[in-house]
């Protein structure tokens, strides 16, 4: 576990199996499982994104501002001018305005110098002022046709032992396309090689012939591209376009890209520690409430998982 952190992830996993299977065993009925994945994917898309930015060294908080802005700014121009598009339009629309919005990220982190926690809390407010300012709170319900029908299309339904309909989306399809598309990003190209290079060290990196400006603009652009197709698919399942019900789930991502195994500092991690992690904490919360135990003790386990995480980071680092 000390050289391969992700198995850490995974022991905690089926610790937290047995804990369950022993307290509520209904738990593990497909209806639950399926929740726990369609929970999962918004952050794991997310997460997907943060994973980059860290292992070259970085750290974005601005994924969730960004998934809300184009969102609904998108999803309210489809509406009113473009009601018939289909919906690989709109989601190719919607990775392209999060792509515009974190090559900005990237840009200002390289123009400035300045580090990438500082500027993107300051994006973040940018684009969160935005909203509040020529938005509020408003929220609506009334979304495209084709991002209703994707919502609402399942690979698999059936009614449990209650008679109650349980079905995995379609939309959950979207964790192992992105997932293969940024393990292939990260371990078979040259621009994903730069990034675990500047990770471990920007000056070896640039002497090494990597052009630091390039990697700053794909880490960045990259995580805003999958936090415009976050921001697609979660108003596709939950039917709703709401700027600020994403708000505040930023730290819950990043723990889970840490609990994966990737080193706030840069340099490594892996993409199947980041859904292990992400998984970890989506069952945390769903066995929490299963348990009848209140969610606010969610961010006291996961707390006490990134400290024994760290822990682990810490005598692989003095090997």
């Amino acid at each position: 576990m000390v050289r391969h952190p992700e198995f850490f992830t995974l022991g905690l996993i089926v610790i937290l199996f047995v804990v369950v299977a022993v307290i509520n065993p209904m738990f593990f009925q497909p209806g639950s499982l399926f929740d726990v994945l369609r929970a999962a994917t918004r952050s794991a898309i997310f997460a997907l994104g943060i994973l980059v930015v860290l292992a070259s060294g970085g750290l974005d908080v601005s994924f969730t501002a960004i998934a809300a802005l184009v969102m609904y700014g998108l999803t309210k121009i489809v509406l009113l001018f473009f009601p018939e598009a289909p919906f690989v339009l709109i989601l190719l629309a919607g990775a392209a305005g999060g792509l515009l919005l974190g090559l900005m990220n990237g840009w200002l982190v390289k123009k400035l110098a300045a580090p990438s926690l500082v500027v993107t809390i300051g994006t973040q407010f940018l684009i969160r002022g935005f909203l509040l300012a020529f938005i509020g709170t408003e929220f609506f319900m009334n979304i495209p046709p084709s991002m209703l029908a994707v919502g609402q299309a399942n690979i698999v339904s059936f009614q449990n032992n209650q008679g109650l309909q349980t079905a995995l989306p379609y939309t959950t399809l979207a964790i192992p396309i992105l997932a293969l598309i940024t393990w292939w990003l990260l371990n078979k190209t040259m621009m994903g090689r730069a990034v675990y290079a500047m990770g471990g060290s920007p000056a070896i990196a640039e002497r090494l012939g990597y052009n630091l400006t390039r990697v700053y603009l794909f880490v960045f652009g990259y995580a805003g591209l999958l936090a415009g197709i976050a921001g697609i698919i979660h108003v596709s399942s939950t039917r709703i376009a709401n700027p600020f019900d994403i708000v505040g789930t930023e730290l819950d991502v990043i723990a889970a890209v840490i609990l994966g195994g990737a080193r706030i500092t840069g340099g490594s991690g892996t993409v199947t520690g980041t859904l292990l992690g992400v998984l970890l904490v989506t069952l945390i919360n769903s066995v929490l409430i299963t348990l009848g135990i209140p969610t606010t003790w969610q961010k006291v386990i996961v707390g006490a998982f990134i400290l024994v995480a760290g822990l682990l980071f810490s005598l692989r680092s003095k090997r």
